[in-house]
């Protein structure tokens, strides 16, 4: 199987297997990714999802081997990707090419990062919300030296999480980005020991599953809508994407801690009922 998922209480841990290719990505690959993150997405059962690569690589980027036989993707061959509804030029948007980077999940994930998440690699790893690397674990836009440009959000997210002039460094030079520099300019979260990505990933999964979801994922969504806009319409889309969230579980919230819940900082039985 070319994506697994498996799943432990409220986690799905998704898994991209092709440790020979170091995890490249190729259109069957790619289709693989996207199913099972829109599974994830529509799966109850499920509420923080893992992402990771098998064996010593979280993904080395495209398949270019694969692209040199297919060729670039043209105007004529998009209609065979799954379209998307957003679009800035009046048509729909082709499935990204690595997968799932084009997806709006209303669920959390996060990216389990193990040696290179390079070129499309370093494109999965920021559709992802947060970031945990290995101490080896690095980045890169390595497509730079094969005048293969960034088509999976590269150039959208790398400067919102890092700076306009940062990002046109990474971009421009297509250096290698250790995680300790990761760390420093807010490219990851958490730096861990060599092979303890996927633990760390899941237990921050864990963490944010035990408590009441649909506040969480309000605020979450907010986050995403509010970027770019002037202080007053964030103020007003905040306002109007949380009503409701209340009074289906706040209410509930306010009522145990009433009760003596929750008090000094104890975050244990948070969660809903």
């Amino acid at each position: 199987m070319p994506v697994r998922i498996e799943k432990k209480e409220r986690v799905a841990t998704v898994i991209l297997s092709r440790p020979e290719a170091r995890n490249a990505v190729d259109p069957d690959h790619a289709e693989a990714l996207y199913e099972a993150f829109l599974n994830f997405d529509r799966d109850d059962a499920v509420d923080v999802a893992v992402f990771c690569g098998e064996g010593e690589a979280f993904c080395a980027g495209a398949d270019l081997k694969s692209l040199a036989k297919r060729g670039i993707a043209t105007a004529e061959n998009r209609a065979t990707h799954k379209s998307l509804e957003f679009s800035g030029f009046g048509m729909p948007l082709p499935r990204g090419p690595m997968g799932p980077t084009r997806l709006k999940l209303g669920k959390p994930v996060i990216a389990a990062i193990e040696g290179p998440a390079v070129a499309g690699g370093l494109e999965l790893a920021l559709w992802a919300d947060c970031r945990v690397m290995a101490e080896s674990a690095y980045i890169g836009v390595y497509n730079r030296r094969w005048g293969v440009p960034l088509t999976d959000g590269g150039t959208v997210r790398l400067p919102r999480l890092v700076g306009e002039g940062r990002a046109l460094e990474l971009i421009m030079t297509g250096r290698k980005v250790e995680a300790e520099e990761c760390l420093r300019i807010g490219l990851c979260e958490k730096v861990v020991a060599n092979g303890q990505a996927r633990a760390a990933a899941e237990q921050m999964a864990r963490q944010i599953a035990q408590f009441p979801q649909s506040s969480l994922r309000a605020d979450r969504r907010s986050v995403y809508l509010q970027y770019g806009l002037p202080e007053g319409a964030a103020l007003e889309r905040e306002w109007y994407n949380c009503t409701g969230t209340f009074n289906a579980e706040g209410a509930a919230g306010v009522a145990r801690f009433a009760a003596g819940a929750g008090r000094h900082g104890d975050f244990g039985h948070t969660a809903a009922g």
